[in-house]
């Protein structure tokens, strides 16, 4: 009773910085929206007599956003949909986000559709909000520049990083090409050569992966911590080419760059392995913890098989459904209090340990490596 109590407890109060989040939807969004904003893998409509909300998450949702709208546990959907016109989107992201207990925010904007800013999200939950700069939309901009393309996206990203609330970059290479790739320096007349090719073709999307690599190294070489989509996402990517171990040959080049492996389901084994072999990386199993819901204790527990426990992170990846944000931090906190509560319970960890542990991964470890 005591330590696990005590554990919980714990799980429980402590404040999280959510290291990768996106906006949540705080003006009125038609109830398909909404549920095509809960399936993260397809990128068309679910067939009529298929249903989002007979899935891990949908179910989650049922059971643990409910009685935050002031219904029963397991409510049905109609009747959730119902109370959520009732309460307006507005006082349904207040509550949710709110009830998070999320003490800072660090939003991707490089995507931000249909969604509040950064500002608006930590006004409405609480705690600050910070900036994670996607160097694919730098691309973008250094490429509408003309001249030297290298000169321009080194300027673009060196002004973007010199905003006050920004704290580190992100790459969605692995949507782009994967991680399939020959990660070799890129000299500045290749990129310019390529950003040629890429521009009097018309081209906005930027896919080349020399030109990718160029992005890459350019962070690193700017010193902040790069975030790397891995793993779960929507079927653009192909997902056997987003193992992480095929970034191996950047990282045992640069072994201290700071870089934060996001998501990684079902490659935690694989990013707990690379974190422990290399100085600088960091992982969490944000994201893929909302979609698995009930499952997610075992996600959890094999995210603390390997990795370094300075070196987990915690991430909702929520973007739209504010169910997301709360949900994101409830799973995690709930399902690492049960895997916690074990191993002190068969003697392997301490109570203090466990505590201090869940202390590092939920807000700490971000603290220290975004500098917050």
């Amino acid at each position: 009773m005591g330590a696990a109590s005590s554990i919980r407890e714990h799980l429980d109060a402590v404040a999280v910085v959510d290291h990768h989040v996106h906006g949540a939807f705080v003006e009125p969004v038609s109830r398909a929206r909404f549920e095509f904003a809960l399936n993260e893998a397809s990128t068309v409509d679910l067939p009529a007599w298929d249903s989002v909300w007979d899935t891990q998450l949908g179910f989650a949702i049922r059971a643990r956003c409910a009685p935050l709208l002031d219904l029963e546990p397991h409510a049905d959907v109609d009747a959730y949909w119902a109370r959520r016109e009732e309460l307006g989107a507005a006082e349904v992201a207040r509550r949710l986000t709110a009830a998070s207990g999320t003490d800072a925010w660090l939003v991707d904007v490089g995507f931000t559709e249909g969604v509040c800013t950064p500002e608006e999200l930590a006004a409405m939950a609480g705690g600050s909000s910070h900036e994670i700069v996607r160097l694919e939309q730098v691309a973008e901009v250094a490429v509408a520049a003309g001249g030297s393309y290298a000169e321009a996206f080194r300027a673009e990203l060196a002004r973007r990083l010199a905003e006050p609330q920004a704290v580190g970059c992100k790459t969605i290479v692995a949507y782009r090409t994967g991680f399939v790739l020959d990660w070799s320096a890129v000299a500045d007349a290749e990129a310019d050569a390529l950003a040629d090719r890429w521009r009097d073709a018309g081209g906005l999307r930027v896919d080349d992966p020399r030109l990718l690599v160029f992005g890459i190294r350019c962070a690193i070489d700017a010193g902040v911590p790069l975030q790397f989509h891995v793993g779960f996402g929507d079927r653009d990517e192909r997902l056997d080419h987003t193992n992480p171990m095929h970034l191996i040959d950047l990282l045992r080049e640069h072994p201290d760059a700071p870089i934060a492996l996001l998501h990684c389901y079902p490659f935690e084994r694989e990013a707990g392995y690379l974190a422990q072999g290399f100085a600088g990386v960091h992982m969490d199993v944000g994201l893929a913890i909302n979609y698995v819901g009930a499952r997610s204790r075992s996600l959890i527990a094999r995210s603390l098989e390997l990795a370094p426990f300075r070196k987990i992170l915690y991430s909702s990846d929520a973007y739209g459904p504010p169910e997301l944000h709360l949900l994101g931090s409830r799973l995690w906190r709930d399902g690492t209090a049960s895997v916690l509560e074990g191993f002190v319970a068969d003697g392997d960890w301490s109570e203090r340990d466990a505590r201090r542990v869940a202390t590092l991964i939920a807000a700490d470890n971000a603290r220290r490596l975004y500098r917050l």
